[in-house]
């Protein structure tokens, strides 16, 4: 048997994998039940759910507005649009029919 090739080279580059690299890979599970377990392996391995779903969660939607509104919303930085979001709450509620 050969020894396998190194998968860096002196730089720490990665070198193209070959296919028989690729036939010598094995699954997470697999690799995690041998070091770990069964029980701590499938634990590693639980799907943690993403993030938490918001009970109001914003709904994307495309919107034509002003070039010099715009303009002014992005100039204000990272953020904009989460300023603009507030800036129409703020309109709505000083002008809400209640």
């Amino acid at each position: 048997m050969t020894k396998p090739l190194p998968l860096t080279d002196a730089d720490g580059e990665v070198r193209e994998l070959t296919e028989n690299d690729f036939n010598q890979m094995r699954s997470a599970g697999e690799v995690l039940t041998e070091l770990f377990g069964t029980e701590q392996a499938a634990e590693m391995l639980k799907s943690k759910g993403g993030r938490p779903r918001k009970e109001s969660p914003k709904v994307f939607t495309g919107i034509r507005l002003d070039a010099d509104v715009l303009d002014a919303f992005r100039s204000t930085g990272k953020g904009w649009q989460t300023r603009m979001n507030d800036a129409l709450k703020e309109w709505l509620n000083d002008h809400s029919r209640a």
